[in-house]
């Protein structure tokens, strides 16, 4: 079985879809927020960090790609981390590191120091947080979890609207190291967060029942794995890593370079920057109404091909983008790519757990983080070689929206003919015939007086053998009861995923 977590809680406990989970929601909220927006956040700083220390924008902005690139790169290190010590624990170290990083930079004396510092300590800290709390959240929802998705993805768009602002105050107030400071005072509610993160707690029979067992357990039981490879054996997992490596190339380069877009087209400095608010604004309402929509019964069973749709009104809106020759047309852009980032964010995760399962999301979706973050590196830096080649924005909006339609075209293609839906079993049809028959046979109209006896031997022989299989079932009621502690222990595990309430999604499945 895949990555198995301290705190993933007794077998027979059930995901609640509310109560203690409306917290953990919360705590994701915003840890998602601060996690997507603190790198683009933190740029309001470059400017006094080049006249500080002597450097250009393009030694600044590493700060931002290192900060990604742990976010992203460091899925693996995450996975294994929950694995062994459980996401609470993880995510209040990661709290702890993100702040410290932030204030070590405060008191930076060059810019390494603040590549280390914010880039690599901060950038670890929020990573370590990110990642289990998608795995708490898939834990604590079931049934509702398309719309927690959707609620805790809104946290990006929210955070980047309040920390941009908050950071031009604080760099007027407090200078660049104040504002260092504070922010990474303001990292500690990570910490929070983290405490949120409480257990499953298994009901009390399950619990009685455990202690029973516990002893055969510590004998029986497997060794658990830090790092559950066999996801990749799971032909949808692949199909989605690939598709999503391919998202990523395009799908941060529009954000990127709108502003200086609008800037070339003869737009003044705060009007191009009005630009990312629209989008933000929009993205704000995008994500938690596609929750919804995701969520309906229709739609669910078949998300994987919501998401494609997702991705192919990005890219075209991308494609379409790219003839934009005035600020109105850019502003309608900006609205309808607020709309579809907005649906890709709410949906990227949500696709993943149908994927896999609760018990193999924590390895698979650092697996997926990793390959990902390969591909964070090369997309904007490569639009940005097409745009020194080639002095037109047009190519590079041309090139992201290839990029992410293509990755739709591999989604939803590759799910319609590779994945097959799984036939019932075998035992069911067997069983369901035997009912219909017996069902049949005593619904059956007596006949005359020749038949009248043969119906009554006809619902004698019934009776007679639904006596049996009672006789049958209670002397394997009996067996049972004198089984040992191990076979309870078999009987746990192969139906724990039943019992957590995970559904099998018949689109997603081999």
């Amino acid at each position: 079985m895949g990555g198995v977590a301290l705190d993933n809680g007794p077998s027979g406990v059930k995901a609640p879809d509310g109560g203690w989970g409306w917290a953990v929601l919360f705590g994701c909220f915003v840890i998602t927020g601060f996690s997507y927006a603190f790198p683009k956040a933190i740029s309001v700083f470059f400017k006094e960090l080049i006249r500080e220390f002597g450097v250009g924008y393009s030694d600044t902005a590493w700060i931002s790609s290192i900060l990604l690139a742990m976010l992203y790169g460091t899925g693996p290190l995450c996975s294994i981390l929950v694995n062994r010590f459980g996401c609470r624990p993880v995510m209040m170290v990661g709290g702890l590191f993100a702040a410290v990083g932030m204030i070590l930079a405060s008191a930076a004396t060059n810019i390494i120091h603040i590549y280390l510092c914010t880039g690599v300590i901060t950038g670890l800290g929020l990573a370590l947080n990110f990642q289990p709390s998608l795995i708490m959240l898939n834990r604590y929802f079931n049934e509702k979890r398309p719309l927690a998705n959707g609620l805790a993805a809104a946290g990006s768009p929210v955070a980047l609207c309040c920390l941009s602002p908050l950071g031009q105050v604080l760099q007027y107030n407090y200078g660049w190291r104040g504002g260092f400071l504070i922010l990474g005072g303001m990292l500690l509610n990570c910490c929070v967060c983290g405490a949120l993160m409480r257990p499953l707690v298994a009901p009390k029979k399950a619990e009685d029942e455990e202690k029973q067992v516990a002893a055969t357990v510590e004998k029986k039981k497997p060794k658990a794995k830090l790092l559950d490879f066999s996801v990749f054996k799971d032909r949808g997992f692949i199909i989605y890593t690939v598709a999503a490596s391919i998202m990523v190339l395009g799908l941060f380069v529009p954000p990127v370079f709108v502003v200086s877009y609008a800037k070339e087209l003869g737009n003044e400095d705060t009007k191009s920057a009005l630009l990312l608010t629209i989008l933000g604004f929009i993205d704000i309402f995008a994500r938690p109404t596609c929750g919804v929509i995701a969520g309906l019964k229709w739609v669910r069973p078949r998300c994987v091909y919501f998401f494609s749709f997702a991705l192919i009104f990005n890219g075209t809106t991308d494609l379409l983008g790219s003839m934009s020759k005035n600020y109105t047309s850019l502003v309608v852009f900006c609205i309808f790519f607020g709309i579809s980032y907005g649906m890709v964010g709410a949906l990227q995760f949500e696709v993943l757990m149908a994927i896999v399962g609760t018990e193999k999301f924590p390895s698979a979706i650092g697996l997926v983080l990793l390959v990902e973050a390969l591909a964070v590196l090369v997309g904007p830096p490569s639009a940005g070689r097409l745009l020194d080649i080639t002095k037109n924005y047009m190519f590079v909006f041309l090139l992201a929206g290839t990029e992410v339609a293509l990755s739709s075209i591999v989604l939803a293609t590759c799910n319609f003919f590779c994945i097959r839906k799984s036939p019932p079993a075998p035992e069911a049809e067997l069983e369901m015939a035997k009912g219909e028959t017996e069902m049949e046979q005593l619904k059956k109209p007596l006949g005359g007086e020749g038949e009248e006896e043969e119906d009554e031997h006809r619902i004698v022989e019934v009776e007679k053998g639904q006596q049996e299989e009672r006789d049958k079932q209670k002397e394997e009621e009996m067996e049972d009861s004198v089984q040992t502690n191990s076979t309870k222990v078999e009987d746990i595990v192969k139906d724990g995923a039943e019992r957590n309430g995970n559904v099998t999604n018949p689109e997603t499945s081999l």
